[in-house]
């Protein structure tokens, strides 16, 4: 299981000219399920996220987290959208191969899985479409990028 995170200043997801999804500061969360995964992995995923230290503290060191933010009551989201193409495997040639997603209905379980968890856990969970053709919007603050995987 993998994501891409990203520290944002805000971000959207629109389908079709509709926006269905938005947040203020907090993260933007690619998430990729992949063969093998489990909801032991999207546990895992969500427990690293909630405390990954990517946010900046009073003196301007990334030293607190999305839980830490949320603790506090400032500005928390969180924008979850999936994305099989972070499985993608270039080795090959030029066209990517997606091999290694989980196919369609066990990545559409393990998202529903993980974005259900994040709504237990956290105040403003907001998602993506499983599956559907979406375009993300986003300001990157920082800019701060970081890749997650879970074995």
């Amino acid at each position: 299981m993998q994501a891409l995170v990203q520290r944002v200043l805000r971000a959207s997801v629109r389908i079709d000219g509709d926006t269905v999804a938005q947040i203020g500061a907090g993260l933007l969360v690619l998430f990729c399920a992949e063969q093998g995964d489990t909801e032991a992995s999207a546990d895992k995923l969500l427990q690293k996220l909630l405390k990954l230290r990517i946010f900046s503290d009073a003196q301007g060191k990334m030293n607190l987290s999305l839980q830490d933010l949320q603790n506090s009551g400032a500005p928390a989201g969180l924008l979850i959208v999936s994305q099989f193409t972070l499985a993608a495997d270039t080795s090959g040639g030029n066209r990517p191969s997606f091999k290694n997603a989980a196919d369609p209905i066990q990545g559409r379980k393990l998202y529903d899985y993980f974005v259900q968890q994040a709504q237990g856990v956290h105040a403003q969970v907001e998602t993506g479409v499983f599956a559907a053709d979406m375009q993300v919007e986003l300001v990157n603050d920082g800019p701060v990028t970081i890749p997650i995987r879970i074995a």
